[in-house]
């Protein structure tokens, strides 16, 4: 498969039952819900995450979009940190069907391979649950980190579609899901 293709999974979990967490344990990690975040911060969050994994789709994003986006009611922004430095974050998406979408995760590329990623999804998935969420879904491609799909499949998601096409094609956009409700 070229750079310009890519193949991009489904996958959901369908009950807190089917969660498989990773016992893990990494000291002086914390993890924290952003109440007042601001759009540049999300910015730098996106991009330095999913630079390395070909992220597309909010590339073109306005100032106003990334502020409507980070404070819309229905996101959440989770960040991990040592200290003050940031290792990676997450956004989850409440939907009006009661489905949650992990809409965004990763780490950092300084902090891949230190044993955070089971963790860090654990706790994503576990503000998911929390969210009274009917169940839980997200999509990955294989742009992503090697270990991405095995890790949420390890994690109780099942793959439910697939799809080969061009890379950095966005999925539908945040405007188009909230008009469709």
């Amino acid at each position: 498969m070229s750079e310009a293709t890519k193949t991009t999974y489904i996958l959901q979990m369908t009950s807190r039952d089917e969660f498989k967490p990773k016992s893990v344990d990494v000291p002086g990690l914390r993890v924290e819900r952003m109440e007042e975040l601001s759009p540049e911060f999300s910015k730098y969050l996106h991009m330095r995450v999913g630079h390395p994994h070909k992220w597309g789709g909010r590339s073109e994003w306005t100032q106003r979009e990334w502020s409507d986006f980070v404070n819309h009611p229905a996101v959440q922004t989770w960040v991990g940190f040592f200290g003050a430095t940031p290792v990676g974050y997450y956004e989850l998406q409440k939907e009006q069907n009661g489905a949650v979408a992990i809409v965004c995760f990763g780490l950092i590329p300084e902090f891949v391979g230190r044993g955070l990623g089971g963790l860090f999804l654990n706790r994503a998935i576990e503000c998911a649950w929390d969210m009274d969420a009917t169940r839980i879904w997200l999509g990955t491609c294989s742009h992503d980190h090697p270990h991405a799909l095995e890790n949420y499949k390890a994690r109780g998601f099942t793959v439910t579609a697939t799809r080969e096409g061009p890379a950095n094609q966005p999925w539908p956009s945040f405007w188009e899901a909230i008009a469709s409700r």
